[in-house]
């Protein structure tokens, strides 16, 4: 199962300490994690594998909205500053109509995240 990460600026912290919190899900045989340039970087440097594309002002949500439609990330967590103003937010909306167009789960919080990934670890991947 391919899950992408992503973040913005003032939510990167917050992504980095939710992946290592859930370490145990994230690092399970069968699953693979793509990200954005920084938010990507920030999961390597934590010790994730990680697949990177562009940044997301160069182009990264829309290089994740591509393997989405192609049926490649099955779910997206997008880590979203509701109070921030991003230059490519046309690409941000992009990215979440295609997980819904395609029926992919996307959290776009910690609580969301949480319960997505509580749902495979509960319900397909992990034993314990």
């Amino acid at each position: 199962m391919e899950i992408a990460i992503v973040a913005h600026d003032a939510k990167k912290k917050e992504m980095l300490e939710f992946i290592k919190k859930n370490r145990d899900i994230l690092s399970a045989e069968g699953i693979s994690l793509i990200g954005t340039g920084t938010t990507g970087s920030m999961a390597e440097d934590a010790g994730f594998t990680v697949r990177r594309m562009l940044s997301g002002p160069l182009g990264g949500d829309a290089q994740i909205a591509g393997r989405v439609a192609e049926g490649k990330t099955e779910m997206v967590l997008f880590f979203k500053d509701p109070l921030g103003k991003h230059p490519h937010e046309p690409d941000i909306n992009m990215l979440l109509r295609v997980c819904d167009v395609h029926n992919v789960p996307l959290a776009t919080n910690e609580a969301s995240a949480q319960l997505l990934l509580n749902a495979i670890k509960a319900n397909f991947l992990i034993k314990e």
